[in-house]
Order: structure tokens, then sequence, then C-alpha cells
């Protein structure tokens, strides 16, 4: 693993925003009134983890995706296929009330750092990429936690 590039990190960095916002206002419900009163209850407590969490393992099938278009043959369909999943565990398992949201975005994430290391594995991510990706997730599943339990 080398070195992550400044941009990636900063980005990656700045995207926990609302993992870690969410994780306070849900602790600390006193904090999160100004907020919900000037921008919705959407964007306090587990409301702005668990939709900003879908938004973002969507994202990350499309990234996964663009690894897979690297590969040529059955390693690219195999990618391709693989990289939809993120997405579709978004869409079929965030419902059901918070905690069941959380703990499956808990997994979601989760299974989405394993897709990231096979993509890493066969070169398809760049060499920084699980510098990146085991940081970045271990922060999302701690700021889940509290919703989840």
């Amino acid at each position: 693993m080398t070195r992550i590039p400044t941009a990636p990190l900063l980005l990656g960095l700045a995207g926990l925003i609302p993992f870690v916002w969410g994780a306070i206002s849900t602790m600390r419900p006193d904090l999160a009134g100004p907020v919900a009163g000037g921008l919705g209850a959407r964007f306090v407590g587990p409301y702005v983890q668990l939709f900003y969490g879908s938004v973002i393992l969507s994202f990350m099938s499309g990234v996964l995706w663009g690894f897979a278009a690297k590969a040529e043959g059955r390693p690219a369909a195999t990618g391709y296929v693989l990289s939809v999943i993120p997405a579709l565990w978004a869409f079929f398992m965030t419902g059901g009330g918070p905690v069941t949201a959380a703990t499956n975005l808990i997994f979601g994430f989760l299974g989405l750092l394993a897709l990231d290391w096979h993509f890493w594995r066969l070169g398809m991510a760049p060499s920084w990429w699980m510098s990146l990706r085991i940081g970045l997730t271990a922060i999302v599943v701690l700021c889940l936690l509290p919703v989840a339990f």
C-alpha cells in the first residue's frame, strides 16, 4: 500500500461529515435542534446517516464499476456484476426502521470493504486504495453503531 494522494484523502474525510454529525446528533439530541429547525429533521441523527449511507453505497457501486472497466473478458464481467451489489444492498436493505437500516448499512459497508479488497487485489484499484478504504470504513461503521444499538 502506498501513500494516499491528497485530493482523495481530503474528499474521503469530508465525506465522513454526515456520518460523524449523525452520530453526534444521535448521542446529543440537544445539539440537533438548531440544525433540524433550520434544515429539517432529515439532516440530524440517524436520518442523515441512513439517507447519506444509502447514497454512498450507491456511489461506491459506480466506483467499482469504473474499476471493472479496467479489465477485459471474464474478470470485467465478474467485476461489473460485483459492482452493483452495494447499490442493490442499499436499495433493498435500508428500510424497516432506523435500527434495522443502520445494522444493514454496517454490513453493507463491511461487504463493500471486501469488494474493495477484491478489486485492489486484482490490480483494478489504485495501490493506495485499501489504505483509504479501511480507515473510512472503520469510521463509518463506528458512527453507525449508536443507531444500530
